[in-house]
């Protein structure tokens, strides 16, 4: 098959034929149809974060289950399927209180399947996998657990998206921040991501929605997804604005969607006394973030977010229905649709911020 390869940070992707052993037990081939190109992948390319090289990056796909290894039980060939990142064992401590984003199984892939062995080669080197998928690839051998199953009339080139950036976004306001009818919420970033934050306040009934970014285009998308005010952070001070927005009263609820320390700080200083903060994006590994701790003294909260707080067997199905039933966006997302060989071109566009979210397509 055709795979795009990362071999060093900071070089190209190169599209090779690999080769791709058959499933193991507990395991699915999947034919992909198409691949999301995210953010959270080009801080592999760029070195802002470390993976054992080379591997096939992506981690946002949908396709069909073409071969299923001894023991599946959830999946059948033929069924269309969203992958999941985080393959939810349901036996591990996390899965058993609830907290399926956070399932062990998750930290325990270092390049590898769930068994701790690869399923990609090119010759004899072996190629590494990434958070057991590998979605910029023609097929993709995944763990049983990262497969969700979903309805078959869903076109299979949109709901890829709801793969990683959609769950993340509206399940950052939905679970995570919890967010309340008529109350006021800041996004920082308006990208791929941001922009599911966007649409999952409005989702909530959020009833002022503060879209935050440094470029115009952006913004101006970002009204398709519920923003009802607009702040350029490259031309005005984001605090003093949403000061002025809010009348003085200041945000419920921020979310931070661009993975800057300095964007925490001023969704942080955004936010009103008891209210709340939360941090979606993804920070290069390293980074620091000083705070002034008088902002926690006044009862706002501080938290994390990882996948949105979700459960991607009963999330995923559910975010299907509502972009089925015209409630949920994915179409607007889209901004190209690129062959794997232009994948490099549709990373460039993603770092230079003219794409709210590309999508390799497969056939």
């Amino acid at each position: 098959m055709k795979a795009a390869v990362l071999h060093e940070k900071f070089q190209p992707l190169k599209v090779e034929e690999l080769t791709l052993d058959g499933p193991g037990p507990k395991e699915a081939l999947v034919k992909l149809a198409a691949s999301g190109v995210c953010h959270s992948d080009l801080h592999y390319i760029k070195g802002d974060r470390e993976h054992p090289m080379p591997v096939v990056l992506g981690h946002e796909g949908a396709g069909i289950v073409e071969e299923v290894g001894p023991g599946v039980t959830y999946a059948k060939p033929g069924d269309h399927v969203v992958l999941s990142f985080v393959p939810s064992c349901g036996q591990c401590d996390y899965c058993i209180k609830g907290r399926q984003n956070l399932c062990q199984a998750r930290y325990g892939m270092q390049g590898t399947l769930l068994d701790g062995t690869t399923r990609l080669r090119k010759n004899q080197q072996e190629i590494n996998h990434f958070n057991g998928l590998s979605t910029f690839g023609e097929y993709a051998v995944v763990p049983e657990d990262s497969l969700v199953l979903v309805r078959e009339d869903a076109p299979l080139e949109k709901v890829a998206l709801i793969g990683c950036g959609v769950p993340t976004g509206v399940g950052a306001v939905i679970h995570t921040a919890k967010v309340q009818p008529g109350s006021k919420v800041v996004v920082i970033g308006a990208g791929g991501v941001g922009l599911n934050v966007l649409q999952g306040a409005a989702l909530a009934g959020a009833e002022t929605i503060i879209a935050v970014d440094i470029h115009g285009s952006k913004l101006e998308h970002s009204l398709q997804f519920g923003a009802t005010h607009l702040v350029n952070g490259a031309a005005e001070d984001v605090v003093e604005a949403v000061r002025e927005v809010t009348n003085g009263e200041m945000a419920d609820y921020a979310f931070e969607v661009i993975g800057s320390t300095m964007a925490i700080n001023q969704a942080l200083a955004t936010t009103k006394r008891g209210g709340v903060t939360v941090v979606v994006g993804v920070t290069p590994t390293g980074a620091e973030l000083t705070i002034d701790p008088d902002f926690l003294h006044q009862d706002r909260v501080l938290m994390g977010c990882t996948y949105g707080s979700c459960y991607p067997r009963a999330d995923m199905p559910m975010l299907v229905d509502l972009y089925m039933s015209r409630k949920l966006k994915l179409d607007e997302l889209i901004s190209r649709t690129f062959k794997l060989e232009e994948i490099n071109t549709a990373f460039d566009l993603l770092d230079q911020g003219e794409v709210a979210r590309s999508i390799i397509r497969y056939g």
